[in-house]
């Protein structure tokens, strides 16, 4: 059985229900909650020493971090989620990091929590998402506007970047963050959206509430 240890909101698993969805993986999801410190208890840090989410148990193996899972994924089922070819690899990898190792570490709850309390309040967590997001977002536009951009984010194949986008997106918008000037992640956003796979692993169908 492979069990999805995850947080409805957090965008890392957001990203790993995403992939187990489109490898076509059948799961079922323990939530730990974070707003709770659930991640801290003894249990979770048995999984996951660091005490984040996402953890997957699969294959007699429990997996940590995002892309590395996605990755697993890539290479032990029929999923694709990198191109066969070294360049494509490359440019797959670094717009997927842009995200996932570039604006996810900074706009971690965590982080912001830290810094408003810092500041005593003078750095509001909106601020300081819309800063960063927004600075990083604006600069996986430009990536892509490339050649190599299609339907998706590298030609016209889902793949470890458009997983990585579609979170982001879901994430800049709860926090009032302005995405209309990212006209190509918009329009990469809406195709993904259409597909099964992505509308199921939506955090609305993995809320408390959600039956």
């Amino acid at each position: 059985m492979t069990v999805l240890y995850d947080y409805w909101r957090s965008s890392a698993s957001y990203r790993v229900r995403i992939g187990l969805g489109l490898a076509g993986v059948a799961f079922e999801t323990v939530p730990v909650d974070l707003l709770t410190g659930a991640n801290r208890a003894e249990a979770h840090l048995r999984r996951n020493p660091q005490g984040l989410v996402p953890a997957l148990q699969i294959d007699g193996l429990m997996l940590t971090q995002s892309v590395a899972i996605l990755e697993y994924l890539t290479e032990t089922r029929t999923a694709a989620f990198l191109p066969a070819d070294p360049g494509g690899r490359a440019r797959v990898r670094a717009l997927a990091y842009a995200v996932a190792m570039e604006i996810h570490p900074v706009c971690n709850s965590s982080v912001a929590r830290f810094v408003v309390e810092g500041s005593h309040g003078a750095i509001t967590t909106e601020a300081w998402m819309a800063k960063f997001i927004g600075r990083g977002m604006a600069a996986l536009e430009q990536m892509l506007d490339d050649p190599a951009t299609g339907r998706f984010c590298h030609g016209d194949a889902v793949s470890l970047a458009d997983i990585c986008l579609v979170p982001q997106m879901y994430n800049a918008r709860r926090w009032g963050v302005d995405v209309t000037s990212w006209r190509r992640c918009a329009e990469i956003e809406a195709r993904l959206l259409n597909i099964p796979a992505v509308q199921a692993a939506h955090p609305d169908r993995f809320t408390p509430e959600a039956p």
